[in-house]
């Protein structure tokens, strides 16, 4: 177990720079055991004092110089500078080496050593320079100058008070009294720099200035030590004193390197390295003011040991006061100055907060409000004082406060260096000025509630809320949301939300949404509404329509306008039968709900000031077990499309035969495509006969569709597909008729060109759907321009109408009839006395020939009434100077009937069956087909 502990949690790391530094302590303290042990010998003494220095110093100057070149930054200068300083120190020590242990001899009073000794202060004093933080204006490098020369006056006034000035009076030679105060003098400016900028350094890199800062001033220690007088007659190199000098240029050396490691820690906490220390900023303003304290003790030490004044002491003790007093003038000058920016800048400040549209508020750590700008007034209409003391939780809306308290939790608990602010958005109580205009609108109680977006800071008395009313902007984005996801129309939801809600309701967690329906409607007839009374009664019966729907499912349940005149019903729970697995019970009650709707929504509507009525095709899906939005949605779409085709106005539940039908239907769609493609389709005529001579009169195109495997379908097998219904036929069954149709009506007009070009003319009938004539696709010029391409004259054209429907874009049948007919095409009328549809378009459309329903051709011998009912058909076509023909004459004694009823044409098979382009031409030469064998037997004419 303990091993297992050990693989998986680490173990602690070894600080950054700890070998380094142990190293660092290792060589000084074996330097110091050494000196003061005296090396063993006085000659290794030598040795160790002199060149052991000199290398120390270089090691420092190299270590400097090395740093400076690889590094690029604002302290190059300074390790530069500190490179020089150590150089000087190593060159000096090395000539004293020179000296002592080469040439075996005293080092002169004044030597070259001195020299480089003395070169030493000035580029280390350039280096602090460079550390120090710059002073932003004038007077700042003035104070700077001030407080160093204070400083450094204080230094010099103890300093000639106690040695400088015994060392000055002794009967020596110029050079040796300029040595001895020089050493000092540099020290002290040396020294008065580092106090000076000590406090003034900036934060970064502040391990490497500190290290460097210690090298100096140990440096500097010794040199006190040496130039007093009592170590200077007793000193020799190689003794402990030497030790101080080598561990300052140890740490020179190692200086620069220690801010490595804390570059990468600053890197990762960059708001950590800004952070001052308050105690040191408060003992660096003091600090010029302590060393005119200690200027003052050097005199007065003067005086109490009953020495005169020196003159040195006395000069430097004025021009010490005289840079104090100068020094608090520039201060106090620059407070005055900086009081009235700072008097500026608040009034600035004042104007923006008390101008500024948005509230600030301030809170206390116990959620107190301590402050409210003024426009707290116009945007929550409550007076700042009312809410200055005001608990700020007392105000927020009591459902968004938990959310309100949580970020604002979260937000203060994070680190410093995250975010430093949030926005929040809550409910916020407004006041007696706002709450005229907003009572009623999402209040809470008796009061209104404003929308307020606010920026939240930290304060270190505790949080700055800078608020705004959003009001509108949450109003705007909510209407925004509800017409996306709405009817623009009726207000219902559209076709996303309806299908998010299925979705909802097909996952839902409650028992009776797993019995969840889907009911889609169309209302039948509505395209006619559009065209007889125009669009805007449309929109205003689609209006009535969705309301009616509305109003008659209840508030579980859900309606929807997927679009045009389609609508759809979401049942859920206890409308689609609360048990399960009484599926009977489920589809009686689900169906008795869309018999209610389909019944209500038939009802009568008064649009355009007009009483229109429409009906209602319904069809009806259940969930199963599986289900998605998509495919419930789907079968319920399926079952409404049966229901329009099965005679419309009425309801279809889903059988899953009709997704079988769907998936056939694309099928053969998409094999017909191929085979126009492949040119599988082939054209063949049956011929239209008069029946009181038996001579060929026309042609009757039909397509026939020879597969690849040579079987032949007739147009009763591929086009099994539903017709259009008022548009809501598939694509698929649109495109695949609207391509047929352009093909048969091209190659009839290419084959009948042909025949006549043969000499075989003979007038040629072609059979298109009403909704195909309407079509963009087949124009009258399209007619046309086919007619002259291949030469056939438009009087040998007949073009017979199908499924003419009165509801169905009358108007616009009307005038593409019209304009063929003066083209010169004729025109022939399907079906004519199958129902009310064939005389309303008798009563409009430009007719030539009338063709009598084969439906009622297939009676007519056997039934009385259809007799008469077909003798007044066709002395209706006498009457109108109309052309009557009978299609479907498949026995003889129907053609017997329709020759005795005064019917002049009729095609069937007891003429001939329809032809290939081949057999057609045998037909023609001949010119007449013998008249079918009269059953007597079977004919009973009134």
């Amino acid at each position: 177990m303990t091993a297992s502990i050990g693989a998986v949690v680490p173990r602690p790391p070894l600080p950054a720079g700890f070998v380094p530094q142990l190293v660092l302590a290792v060589l000084c303290a074996g330097y110091a055991t050494g000196a003061a042990l005296g090396w063993g010998s006085s000659r290794i003494a030598l040795i160790m004092g002199d060149f052991g220095l000199s290398a120390a110093a270089f090691a420092a100057a190299f270590s400097c110089l090395y740093y400076a070149r690889i590094r690029q930054g604002r302290f190059r200068p300074a390790w530069l500078m500190f490179g020089v300083s150590s150089a000087m120190a190593g060159i000096g020590n090395g000539i004293w080496g020179w000296y002592e242990v080469v040439l075996r001899r005293p080092l002169p009073e004044a030597s070259v050593a001195d020299f480089f000794f003395l070169l030493f202060a000035p580029p280390a004093v350039i280096g602090l320079l460079v550390l120090a933080r710059r002073p932003v204006s004038r007077a700042g490098w003035i104070c700077l100058g001030l407080d160093t020369w204070l400083i450094g006056g204080s230094l010099l006034t103890i300093s000639w008070t106690l040695a400088l000035a015994h060392a000055a009076g002794d009967d020596e030679s110029v050079p040796r009294v300029a040595l001895s105060l020089a050493y000092p003098l540099l020290d002290i400016v040396l020294v008065s720099m580092v106090l000076a900028l000590h406090f003034r350094r900036t934060a970064a890199g502040r391990s490497a200035i500190n290290t460097a800062i210690g090298a100096l001033v140990l440096t500097v220690l010794c040199d006190a030590l040496f130039t007093s007088p009592l170590l200077q007659e007793q000193y020799r190199s190689g003794q402990l004193l030497d030790a101080g000098w080598f561990a300052g240029s140890v740490l020179l050396a190692y200086a620069p390197w220690v801010g490595r490691a804390e570059e990468a820690e600053e890197a990762e906490e960059p708001g950590q390295k800004e952070r001052g220390r308050p105690i040191a900023g408060h003992i660096g303003a003091l600090a010029p003011y302590l060393a005119a304290g200690v200027c003052t003790l050097g005199i007065l030490y003067n005086l109490l040991d009953g020495r005169s004044v020196d003159r040195v002491v006395l000069m430097t003790a004025c021009t010490v006061v005289l840079a104090l007093v100068v020094r608090q003038a520039i201060m106090l000058l620059d407070n005055i100055s900086l009081t009235q920016e700072l008097a500026q800048k608040e009034n600035h400040f004042r104007s923006l907060v008390q101008g500024s549209s948005d509230v600030i508020m301030i809170a206390a750590p116990s959620g107190v409000l301590r402050y409210v700008s003024p426009a707290a007034q116009g945007v929550y209409g409550t007076d700042p004082e009312e809410l200055v003391g005001c608990e700020l939780a007392g105000l927020i809306h009591p459902d968004d406060l938990g959310r309100v308290l949580h970020e604002v939790r979260r937000f203060l608990s994070a680190p410093p260096g995250g975010a430093r602010s949030i926005r929040i958005e809550c409910r916020f109580r407004a006041g007696r000025g706002r709450r005229g205009a907003r009572a009623g609108e999402g209040g809470y109680g008796e009061d209104g509630w404003l929308n307020v977006e606010s920026t939240v800071n930290r304060h270190h008395n505790g949080l700055i809320f800078n608020s705004r009313d959003v009001t509108e902007r949450v109003r705007l984005q909510a209407q925004l949301q509800h017409s996306a996801s709405h009817d623009a129309l009726t207000d219902l939801p559209n076709r996303a939300l309806f299908t998010e809600r299925v979705g909802h309701a097909l996952g839902g967690r409650r028992a009776g949404d797993a019995n969840a329906a889907v009911l889609f409607i169309d209302l039948d007839g509505f395209k006619a509404v559009n065209d007889t009374v125009g669009h805007a009664a449309g929109d205003e019966l689609l209006i009535q329509a969705g309301r009616r729907l509305q109003e008659s499912i209840r508030s579980g349940d859900s309606a929807a306008r997927l679009g045009g005149d389609e609508f759809a019903v979401l049942l859920v729970g206890g409308a689609a039968g609360e048990n399960r697995s009484d599926g009977a019970g489920r589809e009686r009650r689900t169906r008795e709900v869309a018999d209610r709707l389909r019944v209500r929504l038939s009802e009568p509507y008064t649009a355009g000031g007009v009483e229109v009525r429409v009906a209602a095709s319904i069809g009806v899906a259940f969930a199963e077990p599986g289900s998605t939005p998509a495919e419930l949605m789907r079968n319920a779409d399926l079952a409404m499309y049966r229901a329009k085709q099965a005679g419309k106005a009425r309801v279809e539940l889903y059988a899953p035969q009709m997704q079988a039908e769907v998936v056939r239907r694309i099928e053969m769609a998409n094999r017909l495509r191929s085979a126009l493609d492949d040119g599988q389709f082939t054209l063949v005529h049956q011929p239209v006969v008069e029946l009181s001579s038996g001579r060929l009169a026309a042609l009757s195109a039909q397509p026939r569709w020879r597969s690849a495997q040579g079987i032949v379908h007739t147009p009763a097998e591929f086009m099994q597909g539903p017709p259009d219904t008022g548009g809501r036929g598939s694509g698929q069954d649109r495109a695949r008729t609207a391509e047929l149709a352009r093909w048969l009506l091209e190659a009839t007009v290419e084959q009948a060109a042909a025949r006549y070009e043969a000499g075989m003319g003979i007038p040629v009938t072609v059979r298109m759907s009403a909704a195909r004539l309407t079509d963009r696709s087949m124009s009258p010029q399209l007619v046309e321009a086919l007619l002259m391409r291949h030469g056939l004259p438009p009087g040998a054209l007949t073009i017979e109408v199908a499924d003419s429907d009165a509801r169905a874009g009358m108007d616009e049948l009307e005038r593409r009839l019209v304009a063929l007919r003066r083209l010169g095409v004729r025109i022939a009328l399907d079906g004519f006395g199958s129902g009310h549809a064939a005389i309303a378009a008798l009563r409009r459309l430009p007719v030539d020939v009338l063709k009598l329903d084969r439906g009622l051709v297939d009676g007519l011998a056997e039934s009385p009434r259809l007799r008469a009912i077909a003798a007044g058909m066709i002395g209706i076509a006498g009457e109108l100077g109309l052309d009557s023909t009978a299609e479907g004459v498949d026995l003889p004694e129907q053609a017997e009937v329709l020759r005795a009823l005064g019917c002049r044409h009729a095609q069937g098979m007891a003429y001939c069956e329809p032809l290939e382009e081949e057999r057609v031409r045998d037909a023609l030469a001949l010119g007449a087909f013998a008249l079918p064998e009269e059953d007597a037997s079977a004919i009973a004419l009134t």
